[in-house]
């Protein structure tokens, strides 16, 4: 016997309109490409998505053909989000750090009909537009009268003036829910990228879930920052959210410095902002070194790599800010946990809360998670086994776009390739990817912990550690050491400092100073790249 409730497709759409009808006034502020600060509404913004509806149809394109981007953070991006996947569109968020030879294997493969575009990224596009054989239209991203005179992109628009001339009315269609949303291509696979396919159902479900109160708590008190980029897992799903609440958005556009980010916070009274540990090394940084405090901001979720513990305290101790650990892959759209405490938490001493802090946390509602040894056996959730992650999910793949790679699935559940313990009260934890733990004399070697450690040390900026090739050991651990401005550090001093923070066997053989870290084009750092630049480097004493 079927329930006798009503059906309703759960649309991308949806979001947008509930947004206009019952947060119109609800805030929506951009820094722009051009410079400025610009702000809007929900209201207009769900006007000018219907306008670009209007647009996408006048270019005749099918249900399903891909639109990409090449933008910031900002309103114009925004609209696109909702306009395009509304109209039965997919919304193909392209990567501008990645190399234009990446673009255009990507842009191909997606097999995309149109590119939307920021003018900062106007030399990319014109460095890769020729190559791009399936995309028939270029749209800037800017007012008609910033278009250059001769830009040698054939028929390039501006935004403005492809969707000035459209009508604001536009009924959006209803489809099955299951159709495509958005697509994102991860660097995280080995060989060329593969894409993510999301689900209008997925990603509602996801928007659900991630704004609980467990999760990133987000409502129409808040004014929310994302500096994760909207060509980063849709922002970590917080554009959706947001809509979802009616919470403020403001939007950092490509002013990513730390200066830049903290006036943002405070001129716009942020409550809520969402980043990688690189943005937030900077922007504390710039509030170190000038003696500055929030008026707003009440806590701030860390992903898409390891918060040192020394993030952490900063946050709480110096600043009163809440720091949400959190984890998730792009197969994933991408939340999969946040580590929120729980009451017995509470009542514990700083030293036993940091450590349920350090834990990427428990799983939000949709995400099922294990950890499996070697041969496929379950592990117990006991905080000491430790495994190969799976999960599964609603808004989890089951395969990747054209089926690159074939089924990635084992029983139905996602390896993420990261390695993890799991306790009793549910909180993950990942201590390696499983191409980056350390294998030392038959003892495995997390190699965030090693560099936790390091990152403590008040000289140090940023700190990367990596396996070398030991002829008695298999493997032992070095640590690459980017020293901050001004400050000073030795090879043996650093060494010294892991006295009684670690067992002695984990403690790294040497330091390598080097001025920068590889990162990748979402801010985490490229350990490959690491192992290449010092790939004629001798352990001491090998």
């Amino acid at each position: 016997m079927l329930g006798l409730m009503q059906s309703q497709q759960l649309l991308i759409s949806t979001l947008i309109d509930f947004a206009e009808r019952h947060h119109g006034e609800g805030e929506v502020i951009s820094r722009r490409v051009e410079g400025d600060i610009h702000r809007t509404n929900y209201k207009e913004v769900a006007a000018r998505s219907r306008k670009v509806a209007n647009a996408l149809d006048g270019l005749n394109l099918a249900f399903s053909d891909r639109v990409a981007t090449l933008a910031w953070n900002g309103y114009r991006h925004l609209e696109l989000y909702f306009g395009v996947s509304g109209s039965g569109r997919v919304l193909h968020t392209l990567n501008p750090r990645l190399h234009p030879d990446q673009i255009v294997w990507i842009a191909n493969h997606a097999e995309d009909q149109v590119l939307c575009f920021d003018m900062s990224f106007l030399p990319i596009v014109q460095a890769v537009h020729s190559r791009c054989t399936t995309i028939k239209h270029f749209i800037a991203l800017c007012d008609a009268d910033k278009l250059p005179a001769d830009s040698g992109i054939p028929g390039l628009q501006s935004y403005e003036a492809w969707i000035g001339q459209q009508p604001a009315t536009y009924t959006w269609p209803e489809f099955d829910e299951n159709s495509a949303s958005s697509m994102c291509y991860t660097s995280g696979t080995t060989g060329n990228p593969k894409a993510a396919l999301y689900s209008h159902r997925s990603t509602i479900l996801h928007a659900f879930s991630g704004a609980l109160p467990d999760a990133l708590n987000m409502s129409a008190r808040d004014a929310v920052l994302p500096v994760v980029p909207m060509f980063h897992v849709n922002a970590w799903g917080l554009p959706y959210s947001a809509a979802m609440t009616g919470a403020k958005l403001v939007f950092p556009g490509p002013a990513m410095d730390g200066k830049s980010i903290f006036e943002l916070i405070e001129a716009e009274k942020v409550s809520f902002a969402a980043g990688v540990p690189t943005v937030w090394q900077m922007m504390l940084g710039h509030m170190q070194a000038g003696g500055l405090r929030f008026s707003t901001l009440k806590r701030t979720v860390i992903g898409g790599s390891a918060c040192p513990p020394a993030m952490i305290t900063a946050f709480y101790d110096v600043y009163g800010v809440e720091v949400l650990h959190a984890w998730g892959m792009t197969e994933m759209s991408p939340l999969g946990t946040v580590c929120t405490l729980k009451n017995k938490h509470l009542a514990m001493d700083s030293a036993d809360k940091m450590k349920v802090r350090l834990k990427q946390g428990r799983g939000i509602y949709g995400v099922d998670m294990k950890i499996v040894d070697g041969e496929g056996a379950e592990l117990p959730w006991d905080g000491k086994a430790y495994g190969d992650l799976l999960v599964k999910g609603p808004w989890v793949i089951s395969e990747y776009f054209k089926g690159e790679g074939g089924s990635p699935l084992v029983d139905g559940w996602f390896p993420t390739g990261d390695v993890a313990t799991i306790d009793s009260d549910g909180f993950m934890q990942i201590t390696d990817r499983s191409k980056d733990v350390i294998k030392s004399g038959g003892e495995w070697i997390s190699s965030i912990d090693v560099e936790n450690i390091a990152m403590a040390h008040p000289a140090v900026a940023m700190a990367a550690c990596i396996g070398m090739k030991h002829p008695k050991w298999d493997e032992r651990p070095i640590i690459a050491v980017v020293k901050k401005p001004g400050s000073e550090v030795t090879r043996d001093e650093l060494i010294a400092f892991y006295d009684g923070k670690t067992a002695k066997w984990q403690v790294p053989d040497d330091v390598v100073f080097v001025e920068a870290i590889p990162l990748g084009g979402t801010g985490k750092m490229q350990k490959t790249k690491l192992r290449e630049l010092l790939k004629d480097y001798k352990l001491p004493g090998a």
